[in-house]
This record gives structure tokens, sequence and C-alpha cells, in this order.
């Protein structure tokens, strides 16, 4: 007999169960066995220790022919998730010496004293009517077939497993399973901050999904110790068939009232609720429920929800992964970007838009700094490469420019020449592109402009007027090429109420498109919105002339002229 400190059993339960001299164990809300009795130890040739904790339908059921019984044919099993009796005599048992047993059973919900424990009581006997050989062995009703259901798992597989957006994914789920499952699907998630929100209760009306947003929203804490369906599932414990009755009686926490509202708002009259979660942790709980169908869920349907739950873990596991490294990345380049100087006789914006792709942090930069000589420094570049090296080479590079171009009075090419050199032997990038000017505001309102291009997309001029040209002179090799070589000069004049716009490749590039193609986009677009207001005009023109599916980071630094 199993020790009853051992296990938490009551003496009082131990001794009941002793006395019944027919075969007894306690199963636990997972199914694990907690207490066996002396007889069913004779019964199943097994001592104690090689049956307590274990799965008692991994250890003990068994088909006529020695098989382990699919979880969604086993009777004994669903009797243990719906929390009601049932009874049979057609299944069998693996003893400890490999022999099967015929038994007669019987299984009823048990108390053990501990509320926060549901318990399933299981007494068996030997059967001692034979089985015809051959015989089918009865199947728990289900709404779909093995083959349908096979190919359902992989669908969820496939459909979950291509996105790594949160919402998307749990988008798809719900119509991965309404209304091929069940009338009615509820998405409940548990936040970073291990708040609960009902993501998602959906039906179909006329064929098409259709939000409850009445029932979605913000849920109660998830109670520690509560034995209702929802909250055990929250915190991982077990799956569970629930119906309306379920949450009939008084409520025990803010969950069961918000359940009680679901069923009575939905009609639903049989739902089978199980956990979304990972091996490390529980992410939340989906329920599907039933109320035009007449048909309940067993626990075919439990053990086929179980299998989507796990691939619906998985799947929202990687995207929040996803959606942390890139927050984490896109937080870092964001600190790494000055804050623009507010200069006398400037208008001055910058943007930066990160890359799709989070591990793709980027090398795009921008900056603008007021020089010794009371000039206005301001350069856009872009570091080779796609991550974390790429955009530590950027801060590396930015700081080495801004000490050269402050400590000396200097033309730009100059300063680019230095700045090529000392980034071989001092900052760890291996090759880069920038543009870096500087601007003097001259007595007539006019602006001088003297750069230099280093491999760098010219800067685009968007006069008043609306006319747009690119200065494309002075152009020399990206840094890293030819340490050696001079670089030259270039000067414009950039009248009252024009525009300056630098900005990277990611502006302009795009698959499947020329870089003439993107270069004559962007200048079309920024003429046609020389008369907005600075903010504005920089908004716009990245909405409208960034092309479509591009996948790199993009920066820009545009400055107005005053009128």
């Amino acid at each position: 007999m199993t020790d009853p400190q051992a296990t938490g059993i009551p003496d009082e339960v131990a001794r009941a169960l002793e006395a019944l001299g027919i075969g007894a164990y306690l199963n636990d809300e997972r199914g694990c066995i907690l207490h066996v009795n002396t007889r069913a130890e004779q019964l199943l040739v097994r001592p104690v220790a090689e049956l307590l904790g274990q799965d008692a339908h991994d250890v003990l059921h068994r088909t006529r022919h020695g098989e382990t019984v699919p979880r969604a044919q086993c009777r004994m099993r669903e009797a243990a998730l719906t929390g009601r009796p049932a009874q049979g005599g057609e299944e069998w048992m693996e003893r400890g010496d490999g022999s099967l047993l015929q038994i007669a059973w019987l299984a009823t919900p048990f108390r053990t004293g501990d509320r926060r424990l549901n318990a399933t009581l299981v007494l068996f006997h030997p059967f001692a009517q034979e089985q015809t050989p051959g015989e089918p062995q009865e199947r728990v009703g289900a709404s779909l077939s093995e083959l349908e259901r096979l190919a359902l798992l992989a669908e969820t597989t496939t459909t979950l497993s291509s996105t790594l957006d949160v919402d998307e994914a749990m988008d798809r789920l719900v119509n991965l399973v309404v209304p091929r499952l069940a009338d009615w699907a509820v998405v409940d998630l548990i936040t970073v901050r291990d708040e609960v929100r009902r993501f998602a209760v959906v039906h179909t009306e006329n064929g098409v999904l259709v939000h409850r947003e009445d029932l979605e929203g913000a849920m109660p804490p998830v109670p520690e110790d509560s034995p209702m369906p929802l909250s055990r599932a929250l915190r991982g414990v077990a799956s569970t068939l629930a119906g309306p009755e379920t949450y009939q009686g008084p409520p025990d926490s803010g969950i069961a009232v918000e359940q009680r509202r679901l069923f009575e708002a939905t009609g639903m009259h049989s739902a089978a609720i199980a956990p979304i979660r990972t091996v490390r942790e529980v992410l939340g709980a989906l329920t599907l429920g039933r109320s035009e169908r007449p048909e309940r869920f067993t626990a075919a349907d439990i053990a086929l929800l179980e299998d989507i739950t796990r691939r619906a873990g998985l799947a929202l596991d990687n995207a929040r992964l996803y959606q942390r490294q890139r927050k984490v990345a896109e937080t870092m380049q964001r600190h790494l970007l000055p804050q623009l100087p507010r200069v006398q006789g400037y208008a001055m914006t910058a943007r930066y838009l990160p890359a799709p792709d989070a591990s793709q942090v980027g090398g795009d930069w921008y900056d603008a700094f007021t020089l010794t000589d009371g000039a206005m420094a301001v350069v856009v570049g872009d570091v080779v490469g796609h991550d974390l090296d790429a955009a530590a080479g950027m801060a590396q590079l930015r700081n080495m420019l801004r000490a050269y171009a402050w400590s000396q009075e200097k033309p730009p090419s100059r300063i680019v020449e230095w700045l090529d050199r000392a980034s071989l032997s001092i900052a760890e990038v291996s090759m880069a592109t920038m543009v870096f000017a500087r601007m003097t505001v001259a007595y007539d309102g006019h602006c001088e402009l003297s750069w230099t291009n280093a491999g760098h997309p010219p800067p685009l001029l968007v006069s008043h007027e609306g006319v747009a040209t690119y200065l494309t002179d002075g152009h020399g090799v990206l840094l890293g090429l030819e340490p050696e070589q001079e670089r030259e000069d270039a000067t414009a004049l950039l009248p009252p109420g024009s525009t300056l716009v630098l900005y990277t490749d990611g502006l302009i590039e795009s698959p499947g498109h020329s870089i003439d193609e993107g270069l004559e986009r962007l200048r079309r677009t920024a003429a046609s919105l020389a008369h907005r207001a600075l903010d504005p005009f920089t908004d716009l023109l990245l909405e409208r002339a960034r092309a479509p599916h591009n996948d790199d980071d993009v920066a820009v630094l545009a400055v107005r002229i005053p009128a």
C-alpha cells in the first residue's frame, strides 16, 4: 500500500481504499498516479514505487493486443478529463510481468481534502468474459477522422510557424479551429507582467469570422488555488472539458465571473480548454466552444486540442522572442543616434526606420553639430553590414568624425581623409559610405554648402518652387578601400526656402528595382512636397518614396533654409 504521508492523501482515505477489496488508484488532474491500494498492487503485479507519479494512461492502458491506447480513444482518460463518472468492461491493463489483464472499471471524481487538487478514483477488478478476437475496439466519437486530424496538425504547424507577429499568429490560430472544430474560439494570453488579456472571442457569421469585442480585453489575475478549468489551464495544470454548469455556483475569482459571462453571452453548451505553453512557461489558454452543433466535446477532442496548443505555444514563444529582440535592437540603435542641435538660421529634422528583420540592426546613421568657426556640420553615413558589429562601428566612426571636425578647421575632404586612414586602425569598421558637409549662412540669406561624398548616394536639393536636383559633385570611393587617396570638395549655394535631404540607400533600394528607379522616385516625391512644413515633408517622403518590400534600415536628415 502507498504510504499516505508521502503522497499527501489523508489516512482515512487510504484506509477506506484499502478496505474495498478491489483494485483502486487515485489520479491527479494530469492523469498521474497519486495513490495505489494493496489489491491494485497485487492485480497489476507492480510495486507501488513503480506506479507513483507515473501517467496511468501511458503505464497501464492497453489494447487487447498489448499496444498503447491512443489518448483520443481512452475512455478512462476521458472520464478523468470530464470529471464525470464513467465505467466499462472491455479495457485492458498491462501487468508488471508483461501479461495483459482485462478489467471492469469505474472512474469517478474524488476529493482528497485539498481543494486545489481535483482527483479521479479508478476502481477495477478482473473481467471474466472473454472478448472475441479481432472484434474492433470501440472508438470515442470525434468530429474529425484521424486523417483529417493529421492534416489539421500539419496545417497548424505550417501556418503558425510562417509568421513572427504575435497578433497575426493568434488570428491564424482561431481561423484554423473555427468553424472546423468549434463554433467559438477564445484566446487568453499572459503578458510579460503576468497579467491576463482576453485576446480574442470569435465565431462565424455568414462564413465571416467576427470578434466579440465586448468580451475581449483585460482579465482578472489568475488565482493560485482555484480549481476552475480556465484558472487551472492558465497555471498550466491541465486541459479540461467544461460547460455552463461548471460556473453556476458561487464564483471563486474574477476569472470565474468572466467565464460565466462568456458562457451566457455566447450560448456555449460545451467547451474544451487547454493551456498554451512552452517548456519554460505558460503563455495563455485556448478555449473551443460549441453553441450551434449539438455534440459535446470529448477526450478525443482534448487530445487534438492539446496537440494544437503545443504548436501554438512554440509559434507564440518564437514571436515574442523575436519582438523582444527587435525592441532591444531598435532601442540600442536609437540611443546611438544623436539629438539634433537647435541652431539659429536652420530648421532641421531626422528620421530613422529600423530594418524589418530584428537581427539587422544596421549601421545607418546621421549627425549634426556646430563647429568651432560657427559653421554647421551635417553628415549621413552607412557602415557596411547588418548586425550589432555594424552598429558599434557606426558609433565609433561618428565619434571620431566629431573629434576631427571639431578640432580641425579644414575642408570636409581633409576631415574624411583623416577619418578614412584612422578607421582602419582605431575603429572596428571594414567599409563605410558617407556624405560630410559644412553649411554657412551668407549675408544675402543664401547658404553655402561644401561637402565631400565617400561612395554614398548623392544629397538631394529641393527648391521652394519644387525643383529637385541631386548634388553629384565631390564624389569619391567609400571608406576602407583606398585610404591614401585624396578626396575632392564640392560647393553649392542653397537658396532661401530650399530643403537639403541627406539619406541612406535603404530609401532608394529595393529588390527587383534599379538604383536609378529609386533615385527618380525620391526626386519626384520630394519635389511634390516642397511646400510642406519640414516635419510633414520628411514623414511623407519616407512614406511615399521608400520602396515596398525593403529589408534595409533607413536614416534621413533634412535641413530647411529659412525663406
